[in-house]
């Protein structure tokens, strides 16, 4: 039997999905289906994100570059199993382009189900656990530099249709924010982003390259994982970094630190950044919640 975790199915319901049981029956399903069409077997408990189902397998026949061989084993890789959406449906297409440089090689792909076969990389050494967070976020901007020299392929998602949607949504969310400090801010993101919306790049992005999203492997010291790809400027990719293991004081040293390393224009990366602040705003204040505080503040610390 496939463990479903509970956390997997609640966050599951959580986004308007069928009934937790039925969900992970289906899941069920669609394991042992792959399980089978890529002759796969089981290697250790399920793992999960908020939306994926990830099972450690060894593949049996052939051999990988990706992932040492086992003695009589198979080869080591990992079953993620997905929906797809528009976030996901660009996933096997980018890491296809990146081709194991810097980011997680994929094996396999069903552009159906969004199921993905991937190489195993060590689960238990995350990016998050570096205690020195500077580190941590030189390793995120090496990592991006490597992940953005190239060029986004066709068809995925583009920064500059994502500006003009947050430009356009903008107006009728002002009124809903009640602290007039915090409405000026948002109208002040607005306004930088205006001045950037007409050149949103070319570039092959992550989109959520956070301290989780960066595990450890045999063959590099750090890979990234889960991408959400769009095409446009590397400065859009700045905030997670920004954010995670937040430090007021610290958001100035790595924003000069990450601009520095993937040699971005300040100016433009400041404004992509806020574009980055602004678009995770609207989505908080159409849903009725507050921006969040954290994120506020990198906001007024980037636009100075």
């Amino acid at each position: 039997m496939i463990d479903i975790p509970a956390d997997l199915i609640a966050s599951y319901e959580s986004f308007g999905g069928e009934a937790g049981e039925d969900f992970a029956t289906a899941l069920r399903e669609r394991a042992a289906r792959f399980l089978d069409q890529w002759e796969l077997r089981l290697d250790g408990p399920s793992m999960n994100g908020r939306c994926a189902l990830v099972l450690p397998v060894l593949r049996d026949g052939g051999t990988s570059r990706s992932s040492g061989v086992e003695s009589g084993g198979g080869t080591r890789a990992a079953l993620k199993l997905q929906d797809v959406d528009e976030e996901t449906a660009g996933e096997p297409v980018a890491l296809r382009v990146w081709d194991g440089d810097g980011a997680v090689r994929l094996l396999e792909a069903d552009a159906d189900t969004g199921t993905l076969l991937l190489e195993r990389l060590d689960s238990g050494r995350v990016l998050a656990d570096l205690p020195d967070s500077r580190e941590a976020t030189l390793v995120v901007a090496r990592l991006l530099a490597r992940l953005t020299a190239v060029e986004a392929p066709a068809g995925l998602r583009r920064l500059g249709d994502i500006a003009a949607q947050a430009l356009h949504r903008t107006p009728a969310a002002l009124p809903r924010v009640g602290d007039p400090a915090e409405r000026r801010l948002l109208a002040d993101w607005a306004a930088a982003v205006r001045e950037v919306a007409g050149e949103p790049g070319d570039r092959l992005l992550h989109w959520d390259l956070h301290f989780e999203n960066v595990l450890a492997a045999d063959r590099a010291p750090w890979l990234a994982i889960d991408p959400k790809p769009l095409a446009g400027d590397p400065g859009f990719e700045l905030l997670p970094a920004l954010w995670n293991r937040f430090d007021a004081d610290e958001v100035g040293w790595r924003f000069d630190a990450m601009t520095e390393v993937l040699g971005l224009d300040r100016d433009r990366a400041r404004a992509w950044t806020l574009g980055r602040v602004l678009q995770n705003a609207l989505w908080a204040v159409e849903d009725g919640r507050p921006p969040v505080p954290d994120q506020l503040e990198i906001g007024r610390r980037l636009r100075g």
